[in-house]
């Protein structure tokens, strides 16, 4: 299923699970659905199963936000207490849409317990108290975390997953890895296939530390235990000649929220930082044009007020001033806490690394200990050249076998759901995604209805062509639209298809630097003999973005049907 396929089917209004391999964009997908929502006057509960995972995504854990906190057992009077607390009540009555990222570490018990919780607030019986809910997360990579002998079911195994009925939105294309010999790799891991024939490569990336010292110093170094990833900046940072810059973190607010906070955010509470430091950024800032995982080198600091600026790999000269980490109720910052977004990065654990993307890194997989590490820790990077490895051992590579089972059952429920909404006849989306607007205080189109009036029938392909007869830029229809690049690309092949718009009315879309590039794409898409994407973005190597690809698709359809 593509992320636009996805994204139609969560406008729906239906509870989904939203899930695929690392780099197959369910975090972009999301984003893109949280941006829909808000532009109709919707705000969705955005939380994770980790403070980590909820830096990622702007939001708080799931524990904070259901005021569960560490439980595992509700006993009436903790639910009467939690059902009585006035800001939780508040918080979780207004909640139309509940977004849970990193689901795979949510345990089944505790994701039962956040439906108890929302069915006494809401005093309603379907799940959840009937708001829409969202699952996102991979089950291949980090399992919930269990005491010793302690058996632990997962999410899936929960009653209230079995109550709810997710549609499963199974993502099939790759924005992260596009070397097919390493994604192979990564298939052959999740499908619990014999390794020998990969085992080859990776063994060709092996190397000592004193052999690749010098090609890998900067590299962010991957370890399974926190004792290794400290004791590695530390010294790291030691070796550095020159003065040291000491960084404080700022908190205000509720005591145990910024605690949650601290515990979540990837910068420490005091970050030392020397010229010829190896950093990562720890947030996204795309105004300064850095993300959640960008790595470089500390170059200088900024005179007067001593920020570190930063040099990435691609030689761009950042400069990082503090950033603030906050949860929000009712539009007023409940708690927030202020630091430089960034932390040494000589190394980092594996479960730290969840959710980065990496051009490169050194690995120690010796020491991995559960299911899904060693995956989680190699799908970081893009490429098999980006990839160092010091060891592995016989753990590294195993998965889970019952999620091995249940990947199989999620992708044939993500067929079955691509093909019922694909389905004119017997799916009319626009009506869905309307009602399900109207149902939940939304607006359509922008436009805020009086009580009782009903929205103007219009057909949002026509309000997307009309802009493209004004002569529009994409961009502009998108921002214009309250809509996502790859919603308006998508309008743009539909309306192709149905010859409500022509070649001609596209042309002006067509840049020089598109029209240099669009007989490449085009005998691409004839070599592959296909109209998918992903397969004409591996032969490109990656060359090209998805938004490029899809547009001279468009534009390659729209010159089909002026030769017939």
């Amino acid at each position: 299923m593509t992320q636009n396929q996805a994204l139609t089917i969560l406008k729906t209004g239906a509870n989904v699970f939203l899930t695929g391999e690392p780099g197959a964009g369910k975090t972009h997908t999301i984003n893109a659905y949280v941006e829909y929502l808000r532009s109709h006057n919707i705000e969705p509960a955005i939380t994770a199963s980790t403070g980590i995972a909820a830096t990622h995504i702007q939001g708080q854990t799931i524990h904070s936000w259901s005021g569960i906190g560490i439980r595992k057992f509700l006993s009436p009077y903790d639910l009467d207490k939690i059902a009585t607390t006035e800001y939780l009540v508040r918080r979780i009555q207004k909640t139309k849409v509940l977004i849970i990222d990193e689901i795979s570490m949510i345990d089944g018990f505790t994701l039962d317990l956040v439906d108890q919780v929302c069915k006494a607030i809401k005093q309603k019986a379907e799940a959840f108290g009937g708001m829409q809910v969202i699952l996102v997360g991979d089950f291949f990579q980090l399992p919930p975390i269990s005491r010793k002998d302690e058996a632990v079911p997962f999410a899936f195994e929960a009653n209230v997953w079995r109550e709810m009925k997710p549609l499963v939105c199974y993502l099939t294309e790759q924005h992260r890895q596009s070397d097919e010999v390493f994604l192979s790799l990564l298939t052959a891991i999740r499908r619990n296939e014999r390794m020998d024939d990969h085992l080859v490569h990776l063994e060709n990336r092996i190397v000592s530390d004193q052999d690749s010292f010098e090609e890998t110093e900067n590299m962010t170094r991957l370890f399974a235990h926190n004792a290794d990833v400290d004791v590695i900046n530390d010294a790291a940072l030691r070796a550095i000649d020159g003065p040291t810059n000491t960084y404080t973190m700022y908190s205000k607010g509720s005591e145990s929220l910024v605690a949650n906070l601290k515990k979540g955010c990837l910068s420490p509470e005091t970050l030392q930082l020397k010229v010829g430091a190896v950093v990562m950024c720890t947030k996204n800032n795309s105004t300064k044009g850095f993300v959640n995982g960008t790595t470089g080198t500390v170059v200088r600091f900024e005179p007067g007020t001593k920020y570190p600026i930063i040099r990435t790999k691609d030689g761009e000269e950042l400069t990082i001033e503090p950033m603030d980490w906050s949860i929000e109720e009712d539009g007023k910052v409940r708690a927030s806490i202020t630091q430089i977004p960034l932390r040494l990065a000589w190394a980092i654990t594996i479960h730290k690394s969840q959710g980065l993307s990496l051009d490169t890194a050194m690995m120690d997989l010796r020491q991995v200990f559960e299911y899904g590490q060693g995956y989680v820790a190699l799908s970081r990077v893009r490429t098999l050249d980006g990839l160092y490895l010091a060891g592995w051992n016989a753990q590294t590579f195993q998965v889970h076998p019952r999620i091995l089972q249940q990947d199989r059952a999620f992708q044939d429920q993500s067929e079955s759901a691509q093909a019922a909404f694909a389905n004119p006849e017997t799916v009319d989306l626009e009506a869905m995604q309307k009602n399900f607007l109207l149902a939940n205080g939304g607006t359509v189109e922008g436009k805020k209805l009086k009580k009782g009036e009903k929205p103007e029938k219009r057909d949002t392909l026509d309000l997307t062509k009309e802009l493209i007869l004004t002569g529009k830029s994409l961009q502009e229809i998108a921002k214009e639209r309250k809509l996502v690049m790859a919603t308006v690309l998508d309008h743009l092949e539909k309306l192709i298809i149905v010859k409500r718009v022509t070649l001609k009315d596209i042309e002006y879309l067509i840049d020089p630097k598109l029209k240099k590039s669009l007989p490449i794409i085009e005998e691409a898409f004839a070599s592959c003999d296909t109209t998918l994407l992903s397969p004409v973005y591996n032969h490109l190597d990656g060359k090209y973005t998805f938004d490029t690809l899809r547009l001279a698709r468009a534009i390659i359809s729209a010159k089909n049907q002026k030769t017939k």
